[in-house]
């Protein structure tokens, strides 16, 4: 009796010890499997001194402990004799982080190094990652960045609007580094005072001239919002609500309300929100793209068999190449891998499904599908 006592108190402190984080995570309205704050800031920071390598790379993405197999891969290629360079470089940095792996997050999941020249000199960098990004090895003009834009939301163009009645800041963020910013403001009074006009024009002349203050922040929106992946919209009070109908319907596609921001939310906090916006937004558009595929079925613009993608792709006949980032559990990834060299090389579109609904759903655990830009025999 006084053992099972002793296991239910146990269970019971396990329960509430599950709930405790549970609420801890609604509060923080950080969903487990988003990226934390800190680390997209780091990687963010990483890959914009990427966007300074301007010349021909070498790209390697590889889940930590699978290091000798990489090198294995790397060795069983043949290159070109700047590339083999390069590409020995790369073996020997995997084999030292074989017992150190760097890692942004508070453990390391997939390490991912890139190799250039310049000058005659052979240059790496890298970074370890706490989330699971696809197996790559991939040569192309410019470092291949896409897993980090599609999987972890990095580098990504937001703009943010925080406005009231009588005030707006815009900022433009190109992933966490504020790009551009604009602050408006009108001198507006709050109260109607006894004398002179009635309350009733007062409050006609008040409403017109916010009307006309959120017609001037929507054109200064316009202006900045060239290439916004998404715009988020808050602030305290009813202002969000009044001024998104001064948006246009361009606009109003990416635009997306944001809850508990006021012009004193901290910068993290800002950051938090952002993350978990670009995560709803990425999970709409691979939606989108799953919803085309499953439309072209019917018409023959798709193919699922790795041959025929294979096939398809070396003819330039790929539109859009779905890769699951679970791919490289299997045997079968050194095709896959081929497949996205040559993907990225013919122009086809390439995007990485992480939701593990969606890999169910098109069964691509050890395959990939491939939207067709036009019928192959």
């Amino acid at each position: 009796m006084t053992a099972f006592l002793i296991f239910f108190i146990n269970l019971e402190i396990c329960l509430e010890f599950i709930r405790t984080k549970k609420t801890e995570l609604v509060q923080k309205n950080l969903n487990p499997s988003e990226i934390t704050p800190l680390e997209w800031m780091l990687i963010n920071q990483f890959l914009h001194e990427l966007k300074q390598i301007d010349s021909q790379c070498v790209s390697v993405y590889y889940p930590y402990g699978k290091g000798m197999e990489t090198i294995s891969l790397l060795q069983e290629t043949k290159r070109s004799e700047s590339l083999e360079k390069i590409e020995s470089k790369i073996e020997k940095r995997i084999f030292e982080l074989k017992e150190k792996p760097p890692s942004v997050g508070k453990f390391t999941k997939t390490l991912c190094i890139f190799g250039w020249i310049k000058n005659d000199k052979v240059n790496i960098k890298e970074i370890g990652t706490s989330k699971k990004l696809p197996y790559v090895y991939m040569v192309s003009k410019r470092p291949f960045v896409k897993p980090f834009y599609d999987v972890l939301k990095i580098h990504h163009d937001v703009l943010l609007i925080t406005l009231d009645q009588k005030t707006a800041r815009i900022q433009k963020f190109n992933g966490n580094q504020i790009v551009q910013e604009s602050k408006l403001r009108i001198d507006l009074q709050g109260r109607h005072r006894k004398g002179g006009q009635s309350q009733g024009r007062f409050l006609r002349a008040r409403q017109t001239k916010i009307h006309v203050f959120f017609k001037k922040v929507a054109s200064k929106v316009r202006m900045m919002a060239s290439n916004s992946d998404l715009i988020l919209l808050g602030g305290i009070g009813p202002a969000k609500s009044e001024f998104f109908g001064e948006i246009d319907s361009k606009l109003v596609k990416k635009c997306r309300f944001v809850k508990n921001l006021s012009f004193s939310t901290p910068q993290k906090d800002i950051e938090k929100k952002i993350i978990h916006h670009l995560y709803q937004h990425r999970k709409k558009f691979v939606e989108g793209i799953v919803a085309k595929y499953e439309k072209l079925v019917k018409e023959g613009l798709t193919a699922k068999r790795n041959d025929v993608i294979y096939k398809a792709l070396k003819m330039g006949a790929v539109d859009t190449l779905i890769v699951s980032t679970d791919y490289h559990s299997d045997p079968k990834f050194k095709n896959i891998i081929k497949m996205l060299e040559i993907a990225k090389n013919t122009s086809s579109k390439i995007e990485f499904a992480a939701s593990q609904k969606i890999i169910k759903k098109l069964e691509i655990n050890d395959s990939v599908l491939a939207i067709l830009r036009y019928k192959i025999k």
